[in-house]
């Protein structure tokens, strides 16, 4: 590809495959420009720095990941949502894998404020929302979901379940459906006793 070719959504697109080869942490400007075949300072008129390569590799992922979410819970509700929603990360984990782990460290500004962004958190709400999560809970209820789901997911990627039983499918279905209970009755929990040690 020539250096006319070059556009933002290229060099970051090229980023990302370049992430899903080699892993996230090899994503750099010189190894964009190599292979595009063209001098590094080339890809500063379509990218600030290397931190707003990244940043565009993680917004691309989220808008994959909010694509594949947003088909996966289409016209479900609560636990068929929830499978849907868990099952598009691990697809999304088991396919791009570079571009997940774009997603598993603190997103810059880019990232953050990038309409990708927004969209994950509708389909989140959406998922939430059939479990009569209200909207106050919705945050913690979003990290709680998240985080059980990327911990599986990257424990998984690296092989830690791998040296015994039982099977990983097993533990993966058991995490869906305590994660059903958990949203089922989130209104049933009993407030932990949050006071102060004297």
């Amino acid at each position: 590809m020539g250096r006319a070719q070059l556009t933002t959504a290229t060099v970051i697109a090229r980023a990302a495959e370049l992430a899903d080869t080699s892993g996230f942490d090899s994503v750099s400007l010189a190894a964009v420009a190599r292979s595009f075949g063209v001098r590094t300072p080339s890809l500063y008129e379509h990218v600030r720095d290397l931190a707003a390569l990244r940043d565009g590799v993680t917004a691309l992922a989220l808008d994959e990941l909010a694509t594949l979410i947003s088909d996966a819970i289409a016209g479900r509700a609560r636990e068929d949502a929830l499978l849907g929603f868990c099952s598009a990360h691990r697809t999304y984990a088991q396919t791009r894998p570079g571009c997940w782990e774009s997603l598993q460290r603190r997103a810059g500004p880019d990232a953050v404020s990038a309409p990708a962004a927004a969209r994950m958190v509708h389909v989140i709400d959406a998922v939430l929302l059939g479990y009569g999560i209200r909207e106050g809970d919705r945050t913690h209820a979003t990290r709680i979901v998240g985080g059980a789901i990327s911990g599986f997911l990257n424990l998984e990627r690296i092989g830690s379940f791998a040296h015994s039983g039982p099977p990983v499918e097993q533990s993966w279905t058991e995490l869906l459906d305590s994660l059903h209970f958990l949203l089922m009755h989130w209104h049933d929990r009993s407030p932990l006793d949050r006071t102060e040690p004297s």
